[in-house]
This record gives C-alpha cells, sequence and structure tokens, in this order.
C-alpha cells in the first residue's frame, strides 16, 4: 500500500512541478523599416507553436529565421548567422537536412500584417536546440528553401536584408497556468490521503 501511496505521491508532485515553457520576442526594425511585433513560442505535443502578429512589412512572403546570437545591439546584423549547431546547409522547415533556426516565410497581407501560426519539431526552448536568448530575424525577401543556384541560398536561404530582429527570452507563467498546477497538487494530495485514511 505504502508503495501506491509513494508513487500517487511522486506523480502529483511531478504534475505540479511539470509546465509547458514559454518564450517570447519583441520584433524591432532594422533602424530603416518600421516592421513591429511579437511573438510567442510555447511547447505543444507537435513541437513548439509559434504564433505572433507583424506589422509593417511589404506585402509577399519573407524569410523567418532563428539566429545565433541574441545581440541586438548593432541592430539586427549583431545576430550572427542561422542557428545551426549541427554544422549543416539551408533547407526549408519541412527539409530533412536544416539549421534548427530554418523556419521559412511568413506571409504579409497587402496591408502588411502577416500573422504567425507555424509548429515546429526541431526548435527546442531547452536542450541542444533551444532558442531561449537567441535572435530572431525578419528578412526582406522570401526563403529559397536552398532550392535556387544563388550563391547564398544554402547558408542563408538568399533571403535579402535584415529588416526585423529581437531577442527571445522566457515568458512568465500566468496567474492561470500557476492555479491549474496548484489544483493538480491538491487533488493529488486529498487522493493520497484518501488512501491512507482506508488504510487506518
Amino acid at each position: 500500500m505504502y508503495t501506491i501511496l509513494e508513487t500517487l505521491f511522486v506523480i502529483g508532485c511531478v504534475a505540479f512541478a511539470s509546465g509547458e515553457q514559454q518564450a517570447v520576442v519583441k520584433i524591432v526594425n532594422n533602424g530603416t523599416s518600421k516592421v513591429d511585433g511579437v511573438v510567442y513560442f510555447k511547447e505543444s505535443t507537435n513541437g513548439i507553436l509559434v504564433t505572433g502578429n507583424i506589422t509593417g512589412l511589404t506585402p509577399g512572403s519573407h524569410g523567418f529565421h532563428v539566429h545565433a546570437i541574441g545581440d541586438i545591439s548593432g541592430g539586427c546584423l549583431t545576430t550572427g548567422a542561422h542557428f545551426n549547431p549541427k554544422n549543416v546547409s539551408h533547407g526549408g522547415p519541412n527539409a530533412t537536412v536544416r539549421h534548427v533556426g530554418d523556419l521559412g516565410n511568413i506571409e504579409a497581407d497587402e496591408t502588411g500584417l502577416a500573422v504567425i501560426k507555424i509548429s515546429d519539431s526541431i526548435i527546442a526552448l531547452s536542450g541542444e536546440n533551444s532558442i531561449i536568448g537567441r535572435g530572431i530575424v525578419i528578412h526582406e525577401d522570401p526563403d529559397d528553401f536552398g532550392l535556387t543556384d544563388a550563391s547564398d541560398s544554402k547558408t542563408t536561404g538568399h533571403a535579402g536584408a535584415r529588416v526585423g530582429c529581437g531577442v527571445i527570452g522566457t515568458l512568465s507563467e500566468s496567474s492561470s497556468a500557476n492555479t491549474v498546477r496548484s489544483t493538480i497538487l491538491v487533488a493529488w494530495i486529498l487522493v493520497v490521503f484518501a488512501c491512507l485514511v482506508r488504510t487506518l
């Protein structure tokens, strides 16, 4: 019986301790564009869900990448190259070979608004592929996914100038998330207590 109680208690503690990690980045312009917005990253069953709104873009497709360095002190150029810990060639988000930071394109409408909703199984919020503290960059042109003859196709996707960027940081847990986790813990404590009472 005590083994069962101990197991229930451990499960309750794990449920309390676990929680979906989240991150956020504020997008700023490169000093000449009007790009602005916020992008969120949230753990999900299918990987990382990327959502957000970007304004001030020219209509059409724009390369959207995680860059290796979380430094925008010198503008978007100081974010370095694509986040590529395995040192492989650039590719599309669904390619077998790609940089970790290769998130493809975002699409801006005729008003310059891009509504982002991407699910990616390669980037992460912890571990080797963690994007926390790294840069995010929006490019002037479409990402060609490394499929053209352009000289920089296999490194940058020939996506052109950097028109917006930011540094990815952790997002504090919401009060609602804390409430849910606290409720789970209390429920498991009650289960353990009920089992203990039955043994008396």
